[in-house]
């Protein structure tokens, strides 16, 4: 058996009403529209709803039974209406956000911090994961939004489409290397300068990139260290043990006593987004929290 909820609405506005005619003008129909919804719900029932009289309608024992739960199934909408209405006013829920180290220790937290004093009742839930496995969890229903970098001309760069993205940033990609380091006082370098210097390299996506640019300019990078930490990198660097690419934005997040930070034309930036499915942008707490994410990026 297939009962239509508006059938069921429908008649509850009659009975309220006392009458077809009326029930609706109330709804702003046309008679015979009513009341061919009110036998299309007797017909799936099996059974009369109402009673006609000269001065209207009353319902029948089966129709007084699907009078409350019709009464019951509005109550519920009104309360959906009321629930969905405050959720917008006041931005309620949960957003998952999963995010890139870098972006969790730089850009991430100022912007939690003036989200929760504009919306505090909106609990944003950080999970750290770089950009291939952040997508997978924006497409697995695990995360409603998803920050992830690609490299400017990186022919491996992640398809983004058909996913919402929201531009946050151009993310410059800086050398950094010891402060004593003789290169250190030179005004522009090149990436073949560094033809003889071991290196730390980050994530699998950001190594290959890298490599790629070394073998361009002519040489195999000698990689001597990995670390995903910044914290680990600055200090390697720091004590001359190596040289690094990082990005711009993490370096206000490390201390750079006794670090050189140089631009190197080849080492091309970062483009930063958030990454949610479509329709998500919509949703009031998951927009707060992309307006968040734009109002601190685009100071």
């Amino acid at each position: 058996m297939e009962i239509n909820p508006r059938h069921v609405l429908v008649f509850k506005q009659v009975v309220d009403a006392g009458s077809i005619s009326a029930g609706a003008r109330a709804l702003g129909w046309r008679q015979p529209s009513v009341t061919a919804q009110v036998q299309a719900l007797e017909r799936a029932l099996g059974v009369p709803l109402l009673l006609r009289r000269p001065t209207g309608v009353t319902p029948t024992q089966a129709g007084q039974s699907v009078l409350e739960h019709a009464r019951a199934i509005a109550s519920h909408l009104d309360a959906m209406a009321r629930e969905t209405q405050e959720q917008r006013a006041r931005r309620l829920g949960t957003v998952r956000l999963a995010c890139f180290a870098s972006a969790l220790s730089s850009i991430v937290p100022a912007a939690l911090a003036a989200l929760r004093r504009r919306y505090p009742d909106i609990d944003v839930q950080l999970a750290e994961a770089e950009p291939g496995a952040a997508l997978e969890l924006l497409d697995a229903g695990r995360a409603d939004i998803a920050i992830v970098y690609r490299h400017v001309g990186d022919p491996r760069a992640f398809e983004l489409a058909p996913r919402v993205q929201v531009p946050l940033a151009d993310d410059q990609v800086l050398l950094i290397l010891p402060g004593a380091h003789p290169l250190a006082a030179r005004p522009a370098l090149a990436l073949a300068d560094l033809a003889d210097e071991d290196w730390i390299i980050t994530y699998e996506r950001c190594r290959d990139h890298l490599i790629d640019l070394c073998h361009q300019a002519g040489f195999e990078p000698r990689v001597k260290h990995e670390s995903d930490d910044n914290t680990v990198i600055y200090e390697l660097v720091r004590r001359g043990l190596a040289v690094a690419a990082v990005t711009q934005s993490s370096l206000g997040a490390s201390k750079l006593a006794d670090v050189a930070v140089c631009a190197v034309p080849e080492l091309t930036s970062h483009q930063v987004n958030a990454v949610c499915l479509p329709g998500a942008e919509r949703v009031p707490s998951v927009q707060a929290v992309l307006e968040a994410l734009q109002a601190l990026t685009s100071n």
